[in-house]
């Protein structure tokens, strides 16, 4: 399917009001240019480090009132959106970063949890514990759309190759990570890792990012990018909010794979140890 594509790099705040509105409004804009398919940053509804907020301010996902709203907007403007992440409940003292995707009826295609949680010490003044607040998921999903076969991650997900290797086998020809990366960590491992991605998998990379300085303090690194499956960024979007057109050919994907067919080479492996 020939479809063109946008991503949405934003600067999430701690009000899920305003974040809608302003989702709503990039995504107007981008089926105003006859965009197909939108995709989001993690945590696109709310950015709070402190649970006690959090939690007054989240509903579990069949009570959320913008989500709904979301899926009548893809709807009513033909185009499927991929929320790269959705902070809701997933029960009495635990939260859930989901992956939402939204067909262009309206209805929820797929889910996904982020299955690894970002607990680190950057430094002594920058700490993150999210498997204090978030509930992690426990399955890879892969989503099978009129785009091509879609793998689906989060942010800290990036830095566990073994997770996109088995993506890959699975079929997925683009692969999604939506992210609020640390300014810290942004500038010296983003391009990297999302790049290592492609390269290894022979994949599309999709990176919409939170960028700038939020509401709850912390600050994200920016750089949405697209890569494609040689490892070349096609799109990138360094600062400041809003969209970025890009274009797929899902033809690369093949054209990678047959010149390098790593994933073909999985073997298993004996390691000596010594002392």
């Amino acid at each position: 399917m020939l479809a063109k594509y946008s991503l949405i790099q934003l600067k999430t705040g701690r009000n899920p009001r305003e974040s809608f509105k302003t989702l709503g409004s990039l995504i107007r804009k981008a089926a105003d240019k006859g965009v197909n398919f939108v995709s989001t940053p993690e945590t696109t509804n709310i950015m709070e480090l402190k649970s006690s907020r959090l939690f007054k301010k989240i509903t579990a996902e069949k009570d959320d009132i913008f989500l709904k709203k979301l899926r009548a907007l893809a709807k009513e403007l033909n185009l499927w959106i991929n929320l790269g992440s959705w902070i809701i409940k997933a029960g009495k003292n635990k939260a859930s970063n989901r992956t939402i995707l939204i067909d262009s009826d309206g209805k929820i295609h797929s889910r996904y949890d982020k299955i690894h949680l970002f607990d680190v010490k950057i430094s002594e003044t920058e700490k993150y514990l999210e498997s204090k607040t978030y509930k992690a998921g426990n399955k890879a999903v892969v989503s099978k759309t009129p785009f091509g076969k879609l793998g689906l991650t989060i942010c800290y997900d990036l830095r566990f190759p073994n997770l996109y290797r088995d993506l890959a086998l699975s079929g997925a020809e683009i692969l999604f990570v939506p992210s609020a990366f640390t300014f810290h960590t942004g500038k010296d491992h983003w391009h990297s890792l999302l790049k290592a991605r492609a390269i290894e998998t022979g994949s599309f990379v999709v990176a919409p990012a939170q960028n700038g300085l939020h509401e709850n303090g912390r600050k994200t690194y920016g750089h949405s990018l697209v890569i494609n499956p040689w490892g070349k960024i096609v799109a990138e979007k360094k600062k400041g909010t809003g969209l970025l057109d890009f274009t797929i050919n899902l033809d690369e994907v093949q054209m990678a794979r047959l010149k390098i067919p790593s994933l073909k080479g999985n073997k298993s492996y004996i390691i000596n140890c010594h002392d």
